[in-house]
C-alpha cells in the first residue's frame, strides 16, 4: 500500500489538532468511526467530492507506516468508489504528520492542489 497518505481537513480543526497534538477527526469521521484518507491519486477526487466549496481546507499528508495497525485499506463505504481507502481508526499523531498546505479556493468551487497531483 502507498507510503504516504493524505487527509483534507477544515481549518478550524486544523488548529485545534495542533493545540491537542493530535487530529481526531471530523464530524464526518466521527459518524463513520474512523478518519477518512486518501492516496495521492484519490485525493483531488476525494476533495471535489465531499469538500467543495470549501474555503479554509487543508491537505494534511501522513506517513502510513508511521499509523501501524490502527491503519486499515477498506473499500469506499457501498462500495461506490473503486480501490481501497485507507481509514485510521484512531487519532492522527502529529508526529505521523509529513506537511500540511492550505488548498486555495477556486473561483468555481474547486481547489487548487500542489503540482504532482
Amino acid at each position: 500500500m502507498d507510503a504516504v497518505i493524505y487527509t483534507l481537513v477544515r481549518g478550524g480543526d486544523w488548529r485545534q489538532a495542533e493545540r491537542l497534538g493530535e487530529y481526531r477527526g471530523s464530524a464526518d469521521d466521527a459518524r463513520d468511526g474512523f478518519l477518512h484518507f486518501s492516496t495521492a491519486a484519490q485525493v483531488k477526487e476525494s476533495a471535489g467530492k465531499h469538500r467543495r466549496g470549501e474555503p479554509d481546507l487543508w491537505l494534511v499528508e501522513a506517513d502510513s507506516a508511521a499509523l501501524g495497525a490502527a491503519l486499515k485499506w477498506e473499500p469506499a463505504a457501498g462500495g461506490r468508489r473503486p480501490g481501497l481507502f485507507p481509514h485510521l481508526y484512531g487519532p492522527l499523531p502529529l508526529s505521523a504528520v509529513l506537511s500540511v498546505t492550505r488548498l486555495p479556493l477556486r473561483a468555481d468551487g474547486g481547489h487548487d492542489f500542489p503540482a504532482g497531483f
